[in-house]
């Protein structure tokens, strides 16, 4: 089997502490196991398990430093991205993930129990259905913008602990301008450009749509 190791992880976040840099290592082989029963990983993607979804997912932490005690809520999070990168590195964050499809909630379960997360639960429920509100709340790009806002509308904690107001931070990629525009939202783009220098990273991007 192959041997991948999170280099690339290092190489933007270096102060891991032993415990996460572990997590962060076991990763490709829990998800090459699970990938292989359930697909929630295209099967030509899983080499690039580091950059193309780890990675990818804590461009998040670039834009946004959780803080201990907030909550973040990851919708359609598939088999664990952004939330199980996240909730590695912020283990004083609170983090629920939640998908429509119970397979993959499945695969989130097993992949965090085996990681030893106790920051993170998982339900197979669509965001609709979640009555608990939170600071942020994060995605990567399961619709268009103007289409997820309501369903997760009215779902955001007044109080804000963060240097960021609490809102929505979603990992989007091309040319977002006639979505924003279309969806009526006040969004700040920020490129993982800026913070990351792989030819992936090029036209990708968080948005940030405070609440």
């Amino acid at each position: 089997m192959l041997d991948v190791k999170p280099d690339i992880v290092l190489k933007y976040f270096p102060d891991l502490s032993e415990k996460q840099l572990a997590q962060f290592s076991q990763l490709f082989e829990l998800y090459s196991f699970w990938n292989a029963q359930i697909n929630v990983i295209s099967r030509k993607d899983i080499e690039e398990l580091y950059e193309r979804h780890v990675l990818h997912s804590l461009g998040i932490a670039k834009v946004c430093t959780f803080k201990a005690g907030e909550s973040v809520l990851d919708v359609g999070t598939g088999g664990g991205f952004p939330g199980i990168p996240l909730a590695i590195l912020f283990p004083e964050t609170q983090f629920y993930l939640v998908d429509s499809i119970g397979k993959k909630i499945k695969v989130v379960k097993e992949v965090a129990s085996a990681l030893g997360l106790e920051n993170l639960k998982a339900d197979h429920l669509r965001a609709e259905q979640i009555k608990d509100k939170f600071n942020f709340i994060v995605s990567r790009a399961v619709t268009r913008l103007g289409e997820f806002y309501p369903w997760i509308q009215g779902k955001f904690k007044k109080e804000s602990l963060n240097a960021i107001p609490n809102g929505i931070l979603y990992l989007k990629g091309g040319d977002l301008a006639d979505e924003i525009k279309e969806s009526k939202l006040k969004a700040e783009l920020y490129p993982l450009s800026a913070y990351f220098e792989e030819d992936f990273f090029e036209t990708k991007y968080v948005v940030y749509v405070p609440q």
